[in-house]
């Protein structure tokens, strides 16, 4: 009776962290998308964000290039490479947008991010993917803020400098500010959009490279293998999961990024081409800004590929160890252990290795100086293979 009670205790527990919650982890964070005109939870705020999504995505940049370019002024102000730019950011944005919408639509921003998987987790894995949730908006400014301080310099410098001045207004400064402060909103927007996509695959990815790091540990303890592959197994799916989520986005991210930087390429090698920093200056701005964006994406994906193969090779190389070691165990009769011999290490350190050696590209689970401290195995061969197969699947 007392068993079953404790097991509903904890059922309740984990029923109520999974539960949303105006204090939940995810408060700030949602305030932040409302006030970013992203939230679509209600269905007011679900028109309000698409309403603000066409505007600052499709409207505000076909006023800019067919209506505020200036068409006689000098050499300086002319804008020729903008489609490219406009164009390229659109794009990039209206994939982020719905890809960002379908996430929160059809799994909810809580089981998106994994957060109602964190009951199941140690302690050690929920500090560091709350430490690591908390920073990503401010590594998400610290990507977008210096291409927005210079996009912010060169549009007050080109309207400020008596580039256009719009008829529709009666006064012109009036006019040339708004039209301004429209349009550094709407390349925030969209470029903000973007990242904000790719913030939230690194941070997954984050989360999944500290369960493997958190994973890792069972191999310098004596675990139950039945234990070890069903943690392992829920790694992986959740590994495939992001994988079916996250693919869709970032083969269109490549593609269409690729075609970006091929057409501006094309178009600004040609032999008439007249290129300025005052005419390629947005050019490469917006080129800066997606190349980051693939590069977080490349680089979450590479991090946690080359942290599932430490694990692999970790397990391999204890299974290696503990297969020797069943060879030779020691002799109980022994009152003194042979030199080199050692209950918590499997081998003693190579000596024709230096201590100077380099290890800064090598992974913390597959550094090949260090033996793991897990030497006697009670597991039978067959488990052991079980297991280092399973890792290396």
């Amino acid at each position: 009776m007392d068993a079953e009670r404790a097991a509903l205790i904890a059922k309740r527990k984990e029923i109520s962290r999974s539960k949303s919650s105006v204090h939940d982890e995810l408060h700030n964070f949602r305030s932040w998308l409302r006030w970013m005109c992203v939230d679509q939870s209600t269905g007011w705020t679900f028109c309000l964000s698409w309403l603000v999504f066409i505007i600052f995505t499709f409207v505000i940049p076909l006023l800019s290039h067919f209506y505020l370019a200036c068409s006689n002024c000098d050499n300086r102000h002319a804008r020729p490479y903008d489609s490219h730019v406009q164009l390229s950011l659109s794009t990039i944005a209206t994939l982020s947008f719905v890809c960002l919408s379908q996430f929160v639509r059809i799994y909810g921003l809580r089981r998106f991010l994994f957060f109602d998987k964190l009951c199941d987790e140690s302690e050690t894995v929920r500090r560091g993917y709350t430490e690591q949730f908390n920073s990503s908006l401010k590594i998400l400014f610290i990507f977008v803020a210096p291409c927005f301080t210079a996009e912010a310099a060169y549009k007050i410098w080109w309207y400020s400098s008596g580039a256009t001045a719009i008829p529709f207004l009666i006064n012109a400064a009036v006019s040339d500010a708004l039209a301004c402060t429209f349009e550094l909103a709407s390349w925030l927007y969209r470029t903000v959009v973007f990242f904000l996509v790719c913030i939230l695959f690194r941070l997954i990815c984050l989360l999944q490279i500290l369960r493997l790091q958190d994973f890792a540990q069972v191999f310098h303890v004596d675990s139950d293998v039945e234990s070890v592959l069903k943690e392992h197994l829920r790694i992986r799916r959740h590994l495939r999961i992001i994988s079916h989520r996250y693919r869709v986005f970032i083969l269109w991210v490549l593609i269409l990024v690729t075609v970006s930087q091929f057409t501006s390429l094309l178009d600004t090698t040609r032999s008439r081409a007249d290129l300025s920093i005052f005419k390629t200056g947005e050019l490469a701005l917006a080129s800066v800004s997606l190349l980051t964006g693939v590069m977080i994406l490349l680089r979450s994906a590479t991090r946690i590929t080359h942290k599932a193969q430490g694990v692999t090779c970790l397990a391999a190389k204890w299974h290696v160890c503990a297969t020797i070691e069943s060879f030779d165990p020691p002799d109980a009769d022994t009152e003194t252990p042979p030199t080199g011999a050692n209950g918590n290490q499997v081998f003693q350190r190579d000596a024709s290795l230096s201590d100077n050696d380099d290890v800064g590209s090598e992974d913390e689970l597959d550094i090949t100086k260090l033996i793991p401290a897990y030497a006697y195995s009670t597991l039978s061969f067959q488990k052991r293979q079980a297991l280092g197969l399973q890792c290396s699947l």
